[in-house]
């Protein structure tokens, strides 16, 4: 298994780990009828934007896992509320079933807004998920790791991610590598590391 730099070609293979990983870590294939919405919220608009660190962990199978991020998460959300999210407001109007695609399409129509306290202390932001072959591997701490010297790099001060409340293994794992809970959201997580200290 290799890391690379991500870009558009990888869409599918990361719109796919995304939906096999969609269920705090577990394969949500059977709880979303749309198995694209997951990853228009999630992936797509990082691989569209293209800034940030980019990255996808690349097998004989395909993409297994990835990483995405953003360096300014409000100038990210700013992006996306006029480039990214308009297409799919039309593809996409509300539902009101109680389904998870539901929810999914309201976070679109509505997406979440990261606090001002939050982003001021935490500006960057990651998501990072890997199929069960590619767990287990240290792959995930290398991503991270890799995220972590590029940004300083960047100059960037600190970067924060959210984590299913349910998904100890998660939780663990962003608090061994130094990340520490900075808030709560409903059935989430938001836990942050700064870069500058």
């Amino acid at each position: 298994m290799r890391i690379e730099a991500a870009s558009l070609h990888d869409l599918p293979g990361a719109y796919r780990v995304c939906l096999l990983t969609g269920d705090a870590g577990q394969d949500a294939s059977a709880v979303y009828r749309d198995p694209d919405l997951i990853g228009h919220v999630y992936v797509g608009p990082y691989l569209a934007h293209g800034s940030g660190t980019q990255l996808v962990v690349v097998d004989e199978a395909g993409v297994c896992g990835y990483l995405l991020s953003a360096d300014d998460t409000s100038a990210f959300e700013s992006w996306a509320e006029r480039s990214w999210w308009p297409p799919l407001r039309s593809r996409y109007p509300i539902l009101d079933d109680g389904s998870r695609d539901a929810e999914l399409v309201r976070l679109i129509h509505a997406p979440e807004s990261t606090p001002p306290e939050l982003s001021d202390d935490y500006p960057a932001h990651l998501h990072i998920d890997l199929l069960e072959r590619a767990r287990g591997r240290g792959l995930g701490r290398r991503l991270i790791e890799r995220l972590l010297e590029e940004l300083r790099g960047r100059g960037v001060p600190g970067v924060h991610l959210g984590v299913d409340a349910s998904n100890a293994n998660g939780l663990g794992f962003y608090d061994h590598l130094g990340f520490r809970e900075v808030a709560r959201e409903p059935g989430g997580i938001l836990m942050g590391l700064r870069l500058d200290r």
